[in-house]
């Protein structure tokens, strides 16, 4: 590699490692997951995986842990028809 592509290749590489944010999980401890109800699983779509959600104080939704095959993200759990499962109303 030239001095001059170097020059330009190692801050894009740093940029893009800056915008690498880690997603919390529960770990070992379970800390945030909670017991989903029944009637929560009965209206979550079925690609979500529930054994990962929690309910986030923030919002008062429900979220799940998604492990994709290049990133594990934050999703908020839905319904089959696509609206957030919450146990408050937003607003």
């Amino acid at each position: 590699m030239t001095k001059g592509k170097a020059f330009f290749a190692v801050p894009l590489v740093l940029l893009g490692l800056a915008a690498c944010e880690p997603v919390p999980s529960g770990g070992s401890s379970g800390a945030g997951l909670v017991t989903v109800p029944e009637s929560v699983v009965e209206i979550a779509a079925p690609y979500q995986d529930l054994t990962t959600a929690r309910i986030k104080a923030e919002d008062g939704c429900y979220w799940y842990t998604h492990r994709g095959p290049v990133e594990t993200t934050e999703l908020p759990l839905r319904t089959s028809s696509g609206n957030p499962i919450c146990t408050r109303p937003n607003g």
